[in-house]
């Protein structure tokens, strides 16, 4: 431990990670910290996410930003140069959303538009194509699917996670189990964090990626951020009847989804409506909820999933942003060295790899190389101008 550092990280999970090794990677030569409350990550939503990615985003920005993350994926011990990163791929069975109503088939049709734009080849199916590659829905309702098996599906995150922490510790970045407690902030700059431990540390620049904890590390600068946590129930199970082949991540109407999970097994997830607020260390399970309301929506959907047996189930966090479910990343525009790395809504995962190269070169550079990411800053919410994103599960 030093008494100063370069730069300041709150958070170790993937973003802080993520952040932390591209600022290696890109040749910054300061010094860096991570400080991780929980170094087991055992309430992280690094832990506990579903691991997938897609492309079938409204915001061309964000694809982009996936896109990118399914190149680094898979060519991830080049991109990283560490010989032990794992030669990962991505399962493509991609998403499909279901539209049971004429206004959200034609939302996937704009959608679609801009994807293809962007050179994701999304196909839009009718309830009879959708019959074809996938006998085993009922599509009772069904106007329209939009699908893409292109660098859509199933990841190993954990993977890449420890790998850049690993890669990070390796090239010197200093991770340190404690929490910061207060900021000090003067002449519009954060100066110094205090710890839990009692230790002050100065710093040049502060990163937030404490994830359902931003507002709260924001809120230590004096700043507002609209984030909080929200609970998200997953289960995995076993069907008595197996598919006879991959289940997209299917998205339907009610919100519920479900995918392929591999061996006969299959995950689902949703929450429930009204979706409030809840403690960052809240991870109750309603059970009544996957009696009650999924399970008899996948049941409906998928026959097949009329018996089944649930093998595992757990409740993750999203740090949900308020304003507009789009990440808010970059320098505040007063206090000018707090960088916001938040609000990822649940697409933190897949976005970690764009999202951290943002960040090193924001701290670099003072501006943005690769992605232009600007309208995923801070300035939208002063000026009260949302990104709209309409494929938020």
């Amino acid at each position: 431990m030093q008494d100063s550092y370069d730069v300041i990280i709150v958070g170790g999970a993937m973003m802080g990670s993520s952040a932390a090794w591209w600022l290696t990677e890109l040749g910054f030569d300061g010094s860096i910290l991570v400080v991780e409350r929980d170094p087991s990550y055992a309430k992280a939503a690094t832990t506990h996410t579903n691991s997938c990615i897609r492309q079938q985003f409204s915001e061309p920005l964000n694809i982009r930003i996936s896109q990118f993350a399914a190149e680094f994926i898979e060519d991830l011990p080049a991109r990283t140069g560490d010989p032990a990163a794992p030669d990962l791929k991505i399962r493509d069975f991609g998403y499909l959303y279901l539209a049971d109503t004429h206004a959200f088939a034609e939302v996937l049709r704009q959608n679609a538009a801009v994807q293809h734009a962007c050179g994701t080849p999304t196909a839009l199916m009718t309830p009879e194509e959708i019959a074809a590659a996938y006998p085993f829905y009922d599509l009772e309702g069904i106007l329209l699917g939009s699908h893409n098996r292109q660098a859509e599906g199933l990841w190993d995150g954990q993977a890449v996670f420890d790998t850049w922490r690993r890669g990070a510790r390796k090239r010197g970045v200093t991770y340190l189990a404690d929490e910061v407690t207060a900021l000090e902030v003067a002449g519009g700059r954060v100066t110094a964090v205090q710890l839990a431990s009692g230790t002050r540390v100065s710093c040049g620049a502060l990163v937030n990626a404490a994830g359902t904890r931003g507002a709260t590390v924001a809120a230590m600068a004096g700043l507002a951020l609209p984030i909080e946590p929200r609970r998200r129930y997953s289960w995995i199970f076993r069907a008595e009847q197996p598919l006879d082949r991959d289940l997209p991540l299917t998205i339907d109407p009610s919100g519920v989804h479900v995918r392929e999970n591999g061996g006969g097994t299959y995950l689902a997830g949703g929450h429930p409506d009204p979706d409030p607020a809840a403690d960052p260390d809240d991870f109750s399970m309603d059970h009544s909820f996957w009696l009650d309301h999924a399970w008899p929506i996948i049941a409906t959907r998928i026959p097949a999933f009329e018996s089944v047996k649930v093998i595992a189930e757990w409740v993750g966090q999203y740090d949900y942003n308020t304003f507009d479910q789009n990440a808010v990343i970059g320098p505040h525009p007063e206090v000018t060295n707090f960088h916001f790395m938040n609000g990822f809504s649940g697409h933190g995962l897949q976005q970690s790899p764009g999202m951290g190269r943002a960040m090193a070169e924001m701290l670099i550079h003072g501006e943005y190389r690769s992605l232009d990411l600007a309208p995923f800053g801070y300035d939208r919410l002063v000026a009260n101008a949302p990104i709209l994103e309409r494929a938020v599960i």
